[in-house]
């Protein structure tokens, strides 16, 4: 990676050419004792603070305890809200004329319930709702904690080839593993919503089908099940990537030709 500004690019600019050099070193600065504040002191707050979050959910009155699946399902299928208005009137006495006497139909809007197939109206699972945005928070979290760490990671490898940069190279692999996995896990609950609004539409248009209500509290129930299983894989997460990043700190702080040797 090159260090200044080619001599050409610099007079064009009518800048010094080591204008980089000193805003370098304090971004770099900078940059450092974000990531290393959050490799010793926000890691491992994260653990601990996840590994009690975990225990927590064995208690009746955590949002992540199973008993709350069965008050939160609801399985009625309500009649269509009353803002939809069902008008009789043909569509062609319903289409205006423009200003220059082409006729124009009133085209329906998106989510216009007067012209859905089944308009009957299901209720989302608020409880589950607020589990997914505490996950989902959790998630977001750890991806910026590992866009941060990496920056640093990159920034401290020397130019050109050398074997010391291969610890680097497996820490910057393995923080950006934990970052897809942070990805996947915020996705569970797009994933629920798909899947309960198939089940849903199936009680929608078969409400006398009692698997299908079944089907929907089931559903449900997995949903905290697998919430609470997210959390010790966020944990799992900080603990792994911690422990490597503290084995390694030196070489990769400073790596060195004698550092090929992989990763403790």
């Amino acid at each position: 990676m090159p260090t200044s500004v080619d001599a050409d690019v610099a007079r064009k600019l009518n800048v010094k050419e080591p204008f980089w050099e000193a805003d370098r070193d304090e971004f770099k600065q900078t940059v450092t004792a974000v990531a290393e504040d959050i490799v010793f002191r926000v890691f491992p707050t994260k653990v601990l603070e996840l590994t009690t979050l975990v225990e927590s959910t064995s208690n009746s009155d955590s949002p992540f305890h199973l008993s709350h699946a069965l008050s939160s399902t609801d399985a009625t299928v309500y009649p269509p809200p009353t803002s939809v208005i069902v008008s009789d009137e043909p569509d062609a006495k319903k289409r205006k004329r423009n200003g220059n006497g082409s006729t124009a139909s009133s085209a329906p809007v998106p989510n216009d319930l007067q012209h859905a197939r089944y308009p009957n109206l299901m209720l989302a699972n608020k409880h589950t709702s607020q589990v997914h945005e505490e996950v989902k928070k959790e998630c977001s979290q750890l991806g910026e904690y590992c866009d941060k760490v990496k920056l640093w990671v990159n920034l401290t490898m020397p130019n050109g080839d050398n074997f010391g940069v291969s610890i680097q190279e497996e820490a910057l692999s393995e923080l950006h593993r934990s970052q897809e996995s942070a990805y996947n896990l915020r996705d569970s609950a797009r994933t629920d919503h798909l899947t309960r609004a198939k089940i849903c539409t199936k009680l929608i248009k078969y409400p006398h089908v009692e698997d299908y209500v079944h089907a929907l509290k089931e559903h449900d129930e997995k949903q905290l099940y697998l919430a609470r299983q997210h959390l010790i894989d966020l944990r799992n997460i900080y603990a792994v990537i911690t422990d490597i990043l503290h084995k390694n700190i030196n070489k990769i702080r400073a790596p060195k030709a004698n550092n090929g040797v992989g990763l403790y």
